[in-house]
């Protein structure tokens, strides 16, 4: 299958694309690299990359120093069990990890995907209160709109209702959903109704999780940091844990290292994942506290029961640790704000078109949300003749580019998204 359109048709007829039907798939664009922020197609056309590869390749793609990386670990371990067996990349991401988060997390498991990440998230709350011998509490409590993987686990505190895994209700654990978080312009948000599932269920519910500031694939809504503020202190009051979701917000996204720092919390657990390794390898993190560990320990087992096969992958880790110099290295801050600040420019005039409902800019996240589903194979079409990569999804239409894309770059995906609306 040398040539393109053998293997490009054997792809339609074999692989199972994501989101995608397998006898009517959406069209694939077949790639044949990627540099920076350019992906190359087989035609030879190259596009803009205003997606991070789903959040993932934040300083762009073939950096010199993560590639480095990966051939240097490659002679001495691609990979190795972590049952009884470590090594000094997983021992070296752990601290940095540990060192980049606040103080409280000084525990860390290292999965192998966002989705893992919130699975092992659910179990470390669940277990932690069946050591305390509180068995009742089991359920989760988190709010609509929310995404947290397409595992289980991570299916059920989905939105059961505008979330993309209704088909599964019928096999899902049932957990309790507060409204999506909004804040006011008087200040108040509407937590309200979160604190009274609490006051009503407080003897079932083991945590609540959420993603803070930005909620991802189940909206793209942006919310205000008092709203974290006071969800700390009502899980506190109640005693219930807390965990923060930042496997898409992590890593700079919204403006601060992580999305809890803006509101001046910490969580119990924190997943982190996409960005960790650069968008270069599959890998997650799950960072918790003290309280947790001992807490787990309680009932002298203190097991946590759950160890991937390709946990701690030594390559992952060490591409993992040069990710995290590089960004830490750079002024990622002002590459942030920079985005932030054009995109704003570029793209608040969007509202001028009669398809657009609301634009919605956050640190490197740019949305537009539309009245209408969008037609994804078309407009994808579009875009890709306009010289980018966006892939749209429902009603949204977004874009969240790797940290090193030129302002000239940059307004390349701008006035992509205008020409879609403008003609």
């Amino acid at each position: 299958m040398n040539n393109t359109l053998d293997w490009l048709n054997y792809d339609r007829d074999h692989l199972w694309h994501p989101y995608t039907s397998m006898t009517d798939p959406l069209p694939c664009y077949p790639v044949e690299s990627a540099h920076g922020v350019r992906i190359k197609l087989a035609d030879g056309r190259e596009l803009i990359d205003g997606m991070s590869s789903w959040w993932a390749a934040i300083h762009g793609y073939n950096h010199p120093v993560l590639n480095t990386a990966i051939t240097e670990q490659l002679p001495s371990m691609s990979h190795i069990m972590f049952g009884g067996l470590t090594h000094r990349p997983a021992v070296t991401l752990a601290k940095k990890l540990i060192d980049i988060t606040a103080e409280p997390l000084q525990h860390v498991f290292l999965a192998d995907s966002g989705s893992v990440a919130v699975e092992v998230a659910l179990k470390m709350a669940i277990q932690y209160w069946v050591a305390q011998g509180k068995l009742n509490k089991q359920k989760l409590l988190t709010v609509r709109n929310g995404y947290h993987g397409d595992t289980l686990g991570g299916m059920s505190v989905c939105d059961p209702v505008n979330g993309m895994h209704s088909l599964f209700q019928g096999v899902l654990p049932k957990h309790f959903f507060a409204p999506a978080p909004e804040c006011f312009a008087d200040g108040s948000t509407n937590i309200d109704d979160l604190e009274q599932l609490l006051i009503k269920h407080q003897a079932e519910i083991a945590a609540v999780i959420i993603e803070p500031l930005v909620q991802g694939a189940g909206g793209m809504r942006i919310y205000c940091p008092d709203y974290l503020q006071q969800l700390r202190r009502i899980c506190d009051h109640y005693d219930v844990l807390l965990i923060l979701d930042e496997i898409a917000t992590g890593f700079g996204r919204t403006g601060s290292l992580f999305a809890y720092e803006q509101a001046n919390i910490v969580p119990d657990i924190l997943c982190l994942g996409k960005a960790l390794t650069g968008g270069y390898m599959t890998l997650a993190a799950v960072l918790t506290n003290a309280k947790l560990v001992q807490g787990i320990s309680a009932d002298g087992v203190g097991v946590l029961m759950h160890g991937p096969t390709f946990m701690a992958n030594p390559l992952a880790c060490q591409v993992a640790n040069a990710s995290i110099d590089v960004l830490l290295a750079s002024d990622w801050q002002s590459k942030v704000q920079q985005i932030e600040n054009q995109m704003t420019r570029d793209l608040s005039t969007c509202l001028q078109y009669a398809q657009v409902k609301e634009v919605r800019i956050k640190g490197a996240i740019g949305v537009l949300e539309l009245h209408e589903p969008i037609d994804i194979s078309i407009m994808q079409a579009k875009l890709v003749d306009y010289g980018v990569w966006i892939r749209p999804f429902n009603r949204l239409l977004y874009i969240m580019p790797p940290y090193i894309i030129r302002s000239d770059e940059l307004r390349q995906l701008t006035s992509a998204i205008h020409r879609v609306f403008s003609i």
